[in-house]
């Protein structure tokens, strides 16, 4: 009686009972359990099959890369440079790999600079490419925000980006600047994503504030490249880029000429050199029939004068291995190479802008020009002169596009070439 009491009380005195919360394991409805569990399991062997089948195609793809091939020739006929040391070429540093980057329109007009710097001045100092590169990515960021995101985002250039950038930001020796961050090579593959990243991303949302772009874009170069120096020690003094540029190497742009050869402009005018990398779009480019254009690399090569040059080097004739590259017949016959066979090619891409190189120096050989290259390519590496490659003269006409030389190899036609120029800069080009 006495503990019905107290419960009572206690009912009472508690007021309304309090469920309380607990956890317990959630029971799935069997029928919904049955229909979920045989569509895990369907799915389970479709992403089996599906994996399946990737994994055999990846396989067949990797099988299929392993054992492509390319198409070459037979090389043994032919009367070429037995090595390098034949050519009596010019002051020049030894070839330097630009690896995983396109940086090769910097490393061939640095690699001319240098030869130009030893002819005129006698100075011997090998120049950083990187620090012409790490300017270059912020004057395309600059021209990225002033086109309103209408020009590609890429490593490519030409040669007169470099020249360019160096008159504009100066220049510094090799070991001040390696661009390198601790890497042994040179790896751009991670930096262009990410600078492609920002700056479409600042096109996407219509956010072209030159200032703010350009220094984001700095802070990506600094961690992949490192910050370049604005004073180092040269010489016994201390120095910018600049004032090591202006009196040191004392290299003045306007003595540089750039020279192609085309039919889509009129011969001895200024006009654009049509290429992706040419993304300034100037209208620097002297266009000289094919017959000029080549005879002025010989000469110039036989006065002792180096050239920068750029073109196609996709085709069979560009031989790493055999350190060569000629035109095989079977492309076209050496007597059918002339302006008009070189302009079809360029017509349907078949030759494009996609390298540059540093032409040292000529000779000839069993009746036919050979020029000793400079190249800073992976392919260039592949054969017994590491860096240096021999192109015949039918390569050159028919798959070298450009060439930028020193004033004095043109000497005759320069006072035609300052006529052109001033009709550009009429039309506000570069």
């Amino acid at each position: 009686l006495a503990a019905v009491v107290l419960t009572a009380a206690g009912s009472a005195g508690a007021g309304p009972r309090k469920d309380r919360v607990r956890h317990e394991p959630y029971k799935r409805d069997p029928v919904l359990g049955r229909i979920i569990d045989e569509a895990d399991s369907l799915a389970a062997i479709a992403d089996s099959i599906t994996g399946e089948i990737r994994k055999r195609t990846e396989a067949e793809k990797k099988a299929k890369r392993d054992a492509r091939k390319v198409i070459r020739f037979d090389v043994s006929g032919i009367r070429r440079p037995g090595s390098p040391a034949e050519f009596d070429a010019p002051f020049h540093f030894p070839p330097v790999a630009q690896h995983l980057s396109g940086m090769c329109w910097c490393f061939s007009t640095t690699s001319f600079i240098e030869s130009e710097a030893k002819r005129l001045h006698g100075i011997e100092v090998k120049l950083s490419e990187l620090h012409t590169v790490y300017w270059e990515y912020v004057e395309k960021a600059r021209g990225y925000a002033a086109g309103r995101g209408g020009q590609p985002i890429a490593e490519g250039g030409e040669a007169d980006g470099a020249l360019i950038v160096m008159e504009r930001y100066g220049a510094v020796p090799a070991q001040v600047y390696t661009g390198l961050k601790g890497r042994a090579e040179h790896d751009h593959a991670a930096l262009i994503e990410e600078l492609r990243t920002f700056l479409e991303m600042c096109g996407d949302h219509g956010y072209w504030e030159e200032e703010p772009i350009v220094e984001h874009v700095r802070v990506i170069l600094d961690r992949h490249l490192g910050r370049p120096p604005e004073r180092f020690e040269h010489g016994g003094r201390t120095m910018t880029p600049r004032e090591f540029y202006d009196e040191v190497l004392r290299i003045e742009r306007a003595d540089y000429v750039q020279l192609m050869s085309t039919l889509s402009v009129p011969f001895h005018t200024m006009d654009r050199f049509d290429a992706p990398d040419n993304w300034r779009r100037t209208r620097t480019w002297y266009n000289l029939p094919l017959d000029d254009f080549v005879r002025y690399l010989r000469e110039g090569a036989g006065r002792g004068y180096t050239a920068c040059i750029g073109g196609d080097v996709s085709e069979p004739g560009y031989y790493g291995e055999e350190d060569i590259a000629v035109v095989p017949t079977f492309d076209i016959p050496g007597d059918y190479i002339d302006q008009d066979a070189r302009e079809l090619r360029m017509f349907n891409r078949t030759t494009e802008d996609d390298h540059a190189l540093h032409l040292l120096a000529a000779r000839r050989i069993g009746g036919r020009d050979w020029f000793l290259i400079k190249d800073s390519s992976r392919a260039s590496r592949r054969g017994a002169h590491e860096g240096y490659l021999f192109f015949r003269d039918d390569y050159v006409r028919l798959k070298m596009l450009f060439c930028v030389v020193h004033r004095d190899v043109v000497a005759d036609i320069m006072h035609r070439i300052e006529e052109a120029r001033e009709e550009p800069e009429r039309r506000g080009s570069i």
